[in-house]
């Protein structure tokens, strides 16, 4: 019976990797084998009854509710050009500092992060904005594609972040689960919102050590004067807006005066307001990011759907009861087994984005680790700068394919991937650090 959870996992990567969609592979393989399951006796074919009440409540759950609300503030502040303008004061504040640029990327990006949380829209980004200026100053093409890819993944990390909201989730789900089963009817709780404010040390952390690297790294360098950058910066003007946005979502949350959903909502009426005195809002611009907005959750949606009936099946096979045996039987201690999981989550994202991974991958390990009396929080927290490092990670680190499809042809794909080494050692670093100094989180 061990091995019958083993093959229904074979056959859904085997179907991923011969290029179907997501969604409906993890859906459509799994209900496959269940109905053969149900023919040979080994599935409960009862169990198809739960489908459409898992769907309802994907459907009514108001944390998720967050996820299109984050989305329409990330893309109406891309679209509305604030990014140039922060970018271009932040370049003249920084016009006599050796690296001043790459700083000046940092320090953007971190704040686009904490303004946007969406990776894709960051790297395009900055990658039209801020790559051929560093090329043109004199950076190295490695060393340039890196950290603009790099920084474009703070969005993972720095709340308030789509995949902080749907790890949040998953986390809570498997909480959950994991005081049923250790018999615990007085149960504890972690909300989003813990796990945005666990978030916030490391996410500084992981900028402090992009700093300090792009500055250690360009010291003996001599770079050419930054063209069309003129005049005096207008700071307070120019991250004023964004700033106060970011701390009216991540304030209300922190203070326990809205739920993350509230806050979106509040996000996104303040996007929209910044844009107005802005003077880039238009019907167009609402229409082009209401668009957006329901593409991506659609796509997070169906994603989560699809996860979901796979998870109930696998669960119905005894998918649960062999993951169990293995953290049994693992030498070492919940240590051990805590870094053969991260361990795990780091490979997976070689070849899976950090949705596949947060909604399959993560519900499977995380309840027998929270048995073993891991705090939730940090361990939500590690796994998501662990799912962070997958958007680097070559051969489909999304991060790289957003920034190749925007990058002169003059860099090489190989650049690009030579370039984001570095910065994943320094994400590495980070996730070390939080595991031998839980404080950073708690």
């Amino acid at each position: 019976m061990e091995i019958i959870p083993i093959i229904l996992i074979v056959m859904v990567c085997m179907a991923l990797l011969l290029g179907y969609p997501v969604a409906f592979t993890l859906a459509g393989t799994s209900i496959l084998f269940a109905l053969l399951g149900a023919s040979l006796d080994f599935f409960d074919p009862n169990l198809f009854k739960t489908i459409p009440m898992r769907i309802f409540g994907i459907m009514n759950n108001q944390t998720l509710l967050a996820v299109p609300l984050f989305v329409f503030m990330g893309v109406v502040l891309e679209r509305s050009g604030i990014a140039a303008k922060m970018l271009k004061d932040m370049a003249l504040v920084f016009k006599n500092t050796n690296s001043g640029l790459s700083i000046s990327i940092i320090i953007v990006g971190a704040l686009l992060a904490a303004s946007t949380g969406i990776v894709g829209a960051t790297v395009v980004t900055m990658g039209l904005m801020s790559l051929p200026a560093m090329l043109k100053q004199g950076y190295s093409k490695e060393f340039s594609s890196g950290l603009v890819a790099a920084t474009g993944t703070l969005g993972q990390i720095i709340p308030p972040s789509i995949a902080l909201v749907l790890l949040g989730d998953v986390m809570s789900n498997a909480y959950q689960r994991a005081q049923n089963n250790m018999g615990i009817f007085s149960q504890e709780t972690v909300s989003v919102g813990d796990l945005f404010v666990g978030a916030i040390v490391p996410g500084i952390l992981i900028v402090v050590g992009y700093l300090i690297y792009a500055i250690f790294i360009n010291r003996n360098k001599q770079f050419a004067p930054l063209e069309g950058i003129e005049g005096e910066p207008n700071i307070l003007k120019t991250l004023l807006p964004p700033a106060t946005l970011i701390f009216v979502v991540l304030g209300s949350i922190i203070a326990g005066i809205a739920t993350p959903t509230e806050a979106a909502g509040v996000g996104a009426f303040g996007a929209l307001i910044i844009t107005s005195l802005n003077g880039s809002f238009n019907l167009d611009l609402l229409r082009e990011t209401s668009y957006k907005a329901a593409t991506v959750t659609t796509m997070i949606f169906c994603i989560l759907i699809g996860a979901s009936i796979f998870s109930l099946i696998f669960r119905g096979v005894g998918g649960d009861l062999l993951v169990d045996q293995i953290f049994e039987m693992m030498p070492g201690g919940k240590y051990t087994a805590l870094l053969f999981v991260l361990l795990a989550i780091f490979l997976f994202g070689f070849i899976l984005d950090f949705i596949e991974i947060c909604y399959v991958i993560i519900p499977l390990v995380a309840p027998p680790l929270l048995m073993m009396g891991f705090d939730p929080v940090w361990l939500g927290i590690l796994m998501a700068i662990n799912l962070q490092t997958s958007f680097l990670t070559p051969p489909f680190g999304f991060s790289l394919f957003y920034l190749r499809g925007v990058a002169d042809e003059s860099i090489k794909t190989t650049d690009i991937y030579k370039g984001v080494v570095p910065f994943i050692i320094i994400q590495l670093a980070v996730l070390l650090a939080v595991i031998i100094f839980p404080a950073f989180v708690l």
